[in-house]
């Protein structure tokens, strides 16, 4: 039987030391998993979770048939159709709906979801990938579009990045409504129109400018309402809060930023590195119309939310040198060299533990000098040998130092190295 593979476009996560640098390491993916939860929380925001598989009904009421053939779906044993969710707002919509009355407004909600789509895998976009996604529902004003922009901004700086990494590109969808509405008298062709508009980076001026005629709009006066980037009363309250904030120079008009994503109702961004070497590293703005879309028009409140994928991300981090290093997988390496003391010796390996100290020992029989390997690969600060009558002979690995004590003694010596 040949060797089965992963299939393309997901992840495998190992624990360090990596084989190789190409594999997935599960350190680091846990250390964004670390700051988007503290960042998150210090914002007051509360985490929140959904099934991965959800009615590819909800997929379709959010964003149409055409999203079906990006999707991985399929029909159950009970004859449903179903889809493992390619996104959070949609589940976050279909929870708010059923229970919002239960919550306080504005619910501050965020979610670190495995999302998964059938799509072309490249750079930076897999076919599963996981998410910070925060929310807020339940109120119009727009500080709550500027807290929501401040979030960003503070995770990422979290992440050690400062305003020479990253900007916030800011924009509006109701203004390119009404630049669209001044020019053009049918409004179901707005959705083209945005998705134009959110393309104009990644085709040519040649081709673009055809969409746009058959539009009857003008490529030289989108271009040219770019270039002007005059923003609406809307930006300029959040650019003054975030300005107030320390944050000003994190963000800039820009609106080449549209979000082709139809639901969107508002102010949109986007975060980029600044030297334009990645993807979007993450992207949101105000849907409020969604919330009443998925209730069937039984709750309507304003909302807005954005997601940052590990992706990206973890390719930027690993570009500028951010993530940690591995940490040791134990502080103490508990030896057995006289396999006499072997049953003796578990007792003390069981009390360290319940101390909070890591500790790993050889299960089986082996030689000292294989043993004393194993801690050094570990990466452990510590071995002990029980030497007999209570006593143990503890070795710092770190400054090559040997000295002999008791249990309680090693304990009070190595718990504070361990939350170093």
């Amino acid at each position: 039987m040949k060797q089965i593979e992963r299939l393309p476009g997901f992840r495998d996560f190992f624990p360090d030391p990596v084989p190789n640098p190409d594999l997935g390491r599960m350190a680091e993916r846990q250390y964004i998993f670390e700051i988007w939860r503290q960042v998150a929380r210090r914002y007051g925001f509360r985490e929140y979770d959904g099934p991965p598989l959800e009615s590819l009904e909800l997929y379709k009421a959010k964003s149409g048939d055409e999203i079906v053939h990006q999707l991985y779906h399929f029909t159950d044993k009970g004859d449903r159709e179903i889809a493992m969710r390619p996104e959070m707002t949609p589940t976050l919509a279909r929870m708010v709906s059923c229970h919002q009355r239960n919550y306080k407004k504005p619910m501050k909600w965020f979610s670190v979801p495995q999302l998964f789509r059938y799509e072309r895998q490249q750079k930076g976009r897999l076919r599963e990938h996981f998410q910070l996604n925060a929310d807020i529902i339940g109120d119009a004003n727009k500080a709550a579009d500027a807290e929501l922009i401040a979030l960003v901004i503070d995770v990422l700086r979290a992440f050690g990045m400062d305003h020479e990494d990253f900007v916030i590109r800011l924009s509006s969808r109701d203004a390119w409504q009404s630049f669209f509405e001044a020019r053009c008298d049918e409004p179901e062709k707005s959705y083209s129109f945005y998705q134009i508009v959110d393309k104009l980076e990644r085709e040519t001026p040649e081709i673009s400018a055809e969409k746009l005629g058959q539009i009857g709009i003008s490529y030289d006066e989108v271009t040219a309402f770019i270039q002007k980037a005059q923003p609406t009363e809307d930006l300029q309250i959040i650019l003054q809060q975030l300005e107030a904030r320390g944050l000003g120079d994190y963000v800039k008009i820009d609106y080449g930023v549209i979000r082709g994503l139809a639901y969107y109702t508002g102010v949109v961004f986007e975060a980029f590195d600044r030297k334009g070497q990645f993807r979007a590293i993450a992207g949101g703005g105000r849907y409020d119309h969604l919330i009443k879309l998925i209730s069937g028009n039984k709750t309507d409140l304003p909302s807005l939310g954005f997601g940052m994928g590990d992706v990206v991300l973890a390719d930027m981090l690993r570009d500028k040198g951010l993530f940690p290093k591995p940490n040791p997988a134990v502080d103490v390496y508990f030896q057995i060299l006289n396999e006499d003391l072997r049953l003796e010796s578990i007792p003390h390996i069981q009390t360290m533990r319940d101390n909070g100290i890591a500790v790993e020992w050889p299960m089986t029989a082996s030689g000292g000098n294989k043993q004393f390997k194993n801690a050094l690969e570990l990466g452990a600060r510590y071995t002990i040998t029980l030497l007999g009558g209570g006593m143990l002979e503890l070795k710092d690995l770190k400054f090559r130092e040997t000295q002999q004590l008791t249990m309680d003694a090693a304990i009070e010596l190595i718990i504070p190295q361990s939350k170093e």
